[in-house]
């Protein structure tokens, strides 16, 4: 069996983050079902909050912010989940192992440059399109490295982020 995958989850609405880390579970719309059907039990995912997560795109930057654990493969929600008015009726649960404080993380756009999984630095944000960007193994470890400085046990500012639902 091969190693787990690691992933950039690229989350752009504060709602859906706090739904994410208040329910531990990952909800993906229907047209990123082959995308999201990659992901397997023991994946990472490096959580990553866009500039328009909080509604302030001028303030904020877009960060990797902690870190969770995929528990199982993706599969026909129950009920679909929705927001801002889009459905996402396929999803997996999750494990949150760490996460910063509120409005902090890892600043990802100075380390792009430096990062294998984005090869052409100057069209990486158009990669961020998309719910799962894929990160090599050395990528993955560098964010888990500049995230070991910020990020902590989730139970510690949980109720930060759960304050934006």
């Amino acid at each position: 069996m091969s190693a787990p995958a690691a992933h950039l989850l690229v989350i752009g609405e504060r709602t859906a983050l706090a739904w994410v880390l208040g329910e531990q579970r990952m909800a993906f719309t229907a047209n990123r079902r082959t995308e999201a059907s990659r992901l397997r039990r023991g994946d990472a995912l490096l959580l990553y909050t866009t500039r328009g997560t909080y509604h302030n795109p001028t303030r904020d930057r877009g960060r990797v912010i902690g870190e969770a654990t995929v528990l199982a493969p993706v599969a026909p929600l129950t009920e679909p989940v929705a927001f801002e008015g889009r459905e996402f009726p396929i999803g997996c649960p999750l494990r949150v192992e760490r996460l910063a404080p509120l409005r902090t993380g890892v600043e990802l756009g100075p380390l792009v440059p430096e990062l294998e999984s984005f090869p052409d630095p100057a069209t990486w944000s158009a990669r961020m399109r998309r719910p799962l960007v894929p990160l090599t193994a050395a990528d993955a470890e560098r964010l888990r490295r500049a995230l070991d400085a910020i990020a902590g046990p989730p139970e510690a500012v949980l109720d930060s982020y759960l304050a934006l639902a």
